[in-house]
């Protein structure tokens, strides 16, 4: 999609700093802390419009803990785009 729209594509934007512990046997509450401090914007963004791209999302913990890492980089507006939402269990 980037690069028929002559987009530039970032792969390596974020790095993870930390891994994530496995989401299936968590509570709301632990969803939602897991993901906090885990990632580092590496590269400048700022001025910027991001999409991040994710598989499944379940809280949106993840998708907001990189919104707010790369805001901090100084993305003008941050979006995502999940592949699967998966029913809210809570």
């Amino acid at each position: 999609f980037a690069r028929a729209r002559e987009l530039p594509l970032g792969l390596a934007v974020v790095r993870k700093l930390r891994d994530l512990p496995a989401q299936a046997g968590l509570d709301r509450e632990a969803r939602l802390r897991s993901p906090r401090g885990a990632f580092e914007c590496v590269e400048d963004v700022n001025g910027r419009r991001v999409i991040v791209v994710d598989d499944v999302m379940t809280t949106g913990a993840t998708l907001d803990e990189l919104a707010r890492c790369l805001k901090g980089r100084g993305a003008s507006w941050v979006g995502n785009l999940v592949v699967a939402r998966t029913p809210s269990p809570y």
